[in-house]
């Protein structure tokens, strides 16, 4: 019989910490934790923590992924542009922004962080960070696996000054490292002269990212310290970044450690009893069911990407065909209660295909990346254990890789396009959009070759008066595009079957049409949301949707009134249709 679970702050804390650092002193550990987290006397946990529920978020919620300096005028700080630009274009229409690391850094655009306490100069000040917290939710990240080998900490520990002397993670080339998984093909070690002498540290994404060592608690108080600053500078749901990599220990795969979970807990309980409302958000691009661990019971991450949507996404629009794409959501489980799920397609980084394996065939990814290469885009691979090389994401713009099927371009860019970006809309948990999307961005093929960076593709810098001059014009695509995804988001948070935890289920349609009922947690309201992934008219017999005959049934998308005479619903070419009872 399994003992019950300590409930108080301190007893769930202790626990935690003999799971993570079983030969230190808990107790004392503990009154450290709980002074980082809550440094100030006024400042106190609550008696009782947040207990799982629906009510931390709701169908209103929905987010814009972006960059600080994605909009940039040469006068005006880029953070002050990006405020206004949501005001301007986005209030209404999403509800929370997550801008991408903005701190000082030196490479990987942000991820290379060399001070966690100050925003990049080059973006702004706290204050502009704070004046967006007021009118959007926001998300930052805590890049908590590695730091920039120019930054102070790192250079502290080639002086061997404390604690910094005990920050990274240090390792033998003749150890076994056969195992490791990563992300990336460059040596795993690099060797660094200190003043303690020579020392090869670990370095799991780049030579200028350099692992640090959570066997060192200082290490945890000292992000522990960095979340209570995020705290009280406004931003209220944190992405934990890389954390699956965070545990490290020669001779295993030093991914998804138990002691990665309990860190990743601890933040949680930490977060549970706080008085401000704190969402974690874990970033683990594996596959489904490594991703879906860092839900663990209800007590790790409250929401996880849904990594497997985008090249799912993309595949069937590809293909024509929502097979693959029907056949995996049908196997998702709901997320638990007190969790959600973060839908999306595109994001910084390129489409990964890690969570796909096992999923989509090897002839499969073939075929997608033939066909994104055909109009511009690039692929990026990663290190097999044991030598090798295989797909690791695709770089390109998700407007760009929409252009293509795998049967050659066609006239129906657009509405594919605006079809893979309704899907996430319509999906059980809480939709996101990365700003290139939003703007149907192209390929920045020219930041590729300046840089020599596959992922800059991606992350184009628009000249702000140039960018409001297209979205000014009804008629260009950009201008098109955000004009028509508000519309469906502005559709969207009305809805209580949208609800990030109401009922799915997943239709078993036509291989062209990929399609999922909601209802809502009351029940009263149902949505039969409908994606016609192929360029051919498809026709949805009503009875495959069981529409209840005596209710009246509506298309929120078209605003027309479902026909109940007639035997099917008629869906042109990447058309979508929301067909609910309570417009």
């Amino acid at each position: 019989m399994t003992a019950a679970l300590p409930n108080t702050l301190d007893a769930r804390l202790i626990a935690l910490i003999d799971q993570i650092y079983p030969d230190l002193d808990a107790q004392a550990l503990k009154d450290q934790i709980l002074t980082a987290f809550w440094p100030e006397a006024e400042a106190q946990p609550r008696k009782r923590a947040r207990r799982p529920g629906n009510n931390q978020w709701s169908e209103r919620d929905a987010l814009i992924i972006t960059y600080g300096n994605s909009i940039q005028d040469s006068v005006h700080k880029p953070l002050d542009l990006l405020h206004d630009f949501l005001l301007r274009r986005l209030k209404g229409v999403v509800n929370s922004v997550h801008i991408l690391p903005f701190f000082p850094f030196t490479s990987d655009d942000g991820f290379a962080v060399t001070d966690f306490y100050a925003v990049n100069a080059q973006l702004g000040d706290w204050p502009d960070i704070n004046r967006i917290a007021s009118d959007f939710q926001l998300m930052s990240d805590l890049v908590l696996n590695h730091v920039s080998s120019q930054g102070t900490w790192f250079n502290a520990y080639l002086q061997a000054q404390p604690p910094y002397n005990r920050f990274f993670f240090e390792a033998s080339p003749d150890d076994d490292l056969d195992a490791v998984v990563r992300p990336r093909t460059t040596p795993l070690l690099q060797e660094v002269e200190t003043s303690s002498g020579p020392r090869h540290v670990w370095c799991t994404f780049s030579h200028d990212q350099i692992d640090l060592d959570f066997r060192n608690p200082e290490v945890l108080l000292e992000f522990l310290r960095i979340i209570r600053l995020h705290v009280d500078n406004g931003v209220r749901i944190i992405r934990l970044d890389a954390v699956a990599f965070l545990w490290k220990e020669v001779g295993t795969p030093s991914i998804h450690m138990q002691q990665t979970h309990a860190v990743v807990k601890l933040m949680r309980l930490l977060c549970d009893f706080a008085s401000e409302k704190i969402i974690l958000l874990t970033e683990t691009n594996v596959p489904k069911a490594e991703n879906m661990s860092y839900f663990g019971d209800r007590d790790e991450a409250h929401m996880i990407y849904n990594f497997p949507l985008p090249p799912l996404i993309l595949h069937a629009m590809q293909s024509g065909s929502a097979e693959r794409l029907r056949k995996w959501q049908s196997g998702m489980p709901p997320a638990p209660m007190g969790c959600a799920y973060l839908n999306f397609t595109a994001s910084h980084d390129g489409i990964g295909m890690r969570p796909v394996e096992g999923i989509l065939p090897h002839e499969e990814q073939a075929k997608m990346i033939d066909a994104v290469r055909h109009v511009g885009g690039l692929v990026s691979m990663r290190a097999l254990p044991g030598g090798g090389e295989a797909p690791y994401e695709i770089n390109t713009t998700f407007y760009e890789a929409t252009r293509r099927t795998f049967d050659g371009e066609d006239e129906h860019h657009f509405d594919r396009f605006l079809c893979s970006q309704t899907i996430p809309m319509s999906l059980e948990g809480i939709p996101a959009f990365y700003i290139h999307s939003l703007l149907a961005t192209p390929n920045d093929l020219a930041s590729v070759e300046r840089r020599g960076m596959n992922r800059a593709i991606n992350r184009h810098n628009w000249h702000y008066p140039d960018l409001n001059a297209y979205l000014d014009d009804p008629t260009s695509v950009h201008a098109r595009v955000l004009a028509a995804l508000s519309d469906r988001l502005r559709v969207r948070n009305t809805q209580p079957a949208f609800h990030p935890n109401a009922t799915q289920f997943t239709l078993p349609l036509d291989d062209q049409v990929f399609g999922v009922w909601r209802q809502s947690l009351d029940r009263h309201q149902s949505i039969f949301a409908l994606h016609n992934v192929s360029p051919e008219t498809v026709e949805t017999p009503h009875l495959s949707m069981n529409l209840i005959e005596d209710e009246v049934w509506i298309d929120l998308l078209s605003g027309e009134p479902v026909d109940m005479a007639k035997d099917a619903l008629t869906l042109a070419p990447y058309q979508c249709r929301w067909i609910t009872n309570r417009a």
